[in-house]
């Protein structure tokens, strides 16, 4: 997908990120309330570190890892493919973390490197959302998510103006 053929815009603000990672903090510190604990955390990369340090900071888990998969040139979506492997095993007290479940195809390679893990991102898309037992927020699959890192402050004209 190309920003051209994006319908929907959906931009993310550091504050915005930080309020949603925490709620995602706070979903999965119930289920370690009902008996689920992670010890270790692995972030898939790059989109994945920002929410991956807010969760472990509230979820006080001090192994990190990273696992680095590229799956887009700039807002091309192309085929996965792992370009850092991670130097954890996996286990069932991992949690993989990342921002965005689109397609699923991403997650779809990391969780065949780390099956037994738990999968949690902050936003879903409809085509992503068999891939990640966690998340937050579902957007529409046409929606383009303009994180942080993504953006730079400026004025943007009214949505009637647009049509």
């Amino acid at each position: 997908m190309n920003q051209q053929s994006q319908d929907k815009s959906f931009i993310v603000s550091w504050d915005q990120l930080h309020r949603d990672g925490r709620a995602l903090a706070w979903r999965l510190e119930a289920m370690v309330q009902s008996g689920r604990n992670w010890s270790r955390l692995m972030a898939v990369t790059r989109g994945g570190m920002a929410p991956a340090m807010i969760v472990a900071r509230e979820l006080d888990i001090r192994v990190v890892d990273s696992v680095s998969v590229r799956s887009y040139d700039h807002q091309t979506q192309m085929e996965p493919q792992v370009i850092k492997e991670p130097f954890l095993e996996d286990s069932e007290d991992m949690l993989v973390i990342d921002d965005l479940v689109d397609t699923g195809r991403t997650l779809d390679l990391v969780r065949r490197l780390f099956p037994a893990a738990h999968f949690a991102t902050i936003y879903a898309k409809p085509k992503g959302r068999p891939f990640v037992d966690t998340f937050i927020t579902e957007v529409s699959q046409d929606t383009w998510i303009y994180f942080p890192w993504d953006t730079a402050l400026q004025y943007i004209g009214p949505v009637r103006s647009e049509t």
